[in-house]
């Protein structure tokens, strides 16, 4: 067995799924077939118990994955030291976000490293925000792009941006005539938050809480596109962090609001496990998103 073997089996171990671990190494799905094969040919021993949907390791598949894991973490170690000593922009960056951290600018982050950088590649997947501390935690991921991002015994952060939290509203609605509002005009309002587990809810929960304001929460949405949709048609008002409302401000299907006395602000980060080696090309990718955040395009300042 050789390594591309290894994380082949890993990831369709992973994903739980044979296409979609073929699809991640690139490889097709009769050849992420054929790797789990022969793992299994190696060992004499059934891994993966193929009667169930999804399919299940057997207890003996589930040594093997734990095991593998740690031995393609270690090879990824030796490997990011030597080609730290090279200095070689190369190899591959796996990153996880938050849905709301903007697929337009991830992806023109992405396009731009790679059109830098022709031998490195980026593979980026969206998550809840608890799956992404488990794929950073878990070493699926080299790194994590969050809000409110909280640094640990096992975790750094690495600041990125603080967004300007704005009160949404549809065209029309009372608030939409206001140029700012404090929470107190918020008092007694239909309200579409975020799931209760989310900490952009617990935020907004506890400036609410500081200055007893009480709304009611209509619908509660574990995203921000379904909250937008649900304030257009009328649910309620909502407070969303600005950048992710500018499209459907300048189409006019939302009213922004200033959110003021004081304001609230949603912090970005990105996360990564402390003992976490960076390549020259984590370090190169981590200093793009820096450069991006700190010089954003003029209509987005």
């Amino acid at each position: 067995m050789n390594i591309e073997t290894l994380r082949v089996f890993c990831d369709v171990v992973q994903h739980q799924s044979f296409s979609r671990g073929a699809k991640i190494n690139e490889v097709s799905q009769s050849a992420a077939t054929q790797s789990v094969h022969r793992v299994e040919q190696h060992f004499a021993a059934q891994l993966v118990d193929r009667s169930k949907r999804p399919f299940v390791l057997t207890p003996e598949g589930q040594a093997a994955y734990e095991g593998f894991r740690e031995v393609l973490e270690l090879y990824d170690s030796v490997e990011a030291r030597v080609r730290s000593l090279r200095m070689e922009i190369s190899g591959l960056v796996r990153v996880a976000a938050i849905y709301s951290v903007g697929l337009h600018d991830m992806s023109r982050c992405m396009q731009d490293f790679m059109r830098r950088y022709p031998k490195a590649k980026v593979r980026l997947e969206y998550l809840r925000p608890n799956k992404v501390y488990d794929a950073v935690l878990n070493a699926e991921v080299d790194l994590g792009i969050v809000s409110y991002p909280t640094a640990s015994p096992d975790l750094n952060v690495i600041p990125l941006r603080s967004e300007k939290m704005v009160v949404v509203c549809p065209p029309g609605h009372p608030l939409a005539s206001h140029k700012a509002v404090t929470a107190e005009h918020l008092q007694g309002l239909d309200f579409v938050g975020f799931d209760r587990d989310l900490s952009i809810r617990k935020e907004i929960d506890r400036h609410l809480r500081q200055r007893a304001v009480g709304i009611r929460v209509a619908m509660e949405f574990d995203n921000i596109e379904t909250i937008k949709q649900a304030v257009q048609i009328g649910a309620g008002i909502s407070i969303l962090p600005e950048p992710t409302v500018r499209d459907e401000v300048r189409g006019k299907s939302l009213v922004a609001i200033r959110l003021i006395a004081p304001e609230m602000r949603r912090p970005i980060g990105i996360i990564h496990r402390q003992r976490k080696v960076f390549t020259p090309t984590m370090a190169k990718f981590v200093e793009l998103l820096q450069q991006v955040q700190n010089h954003p395009p003029e209509d987005q300042q």
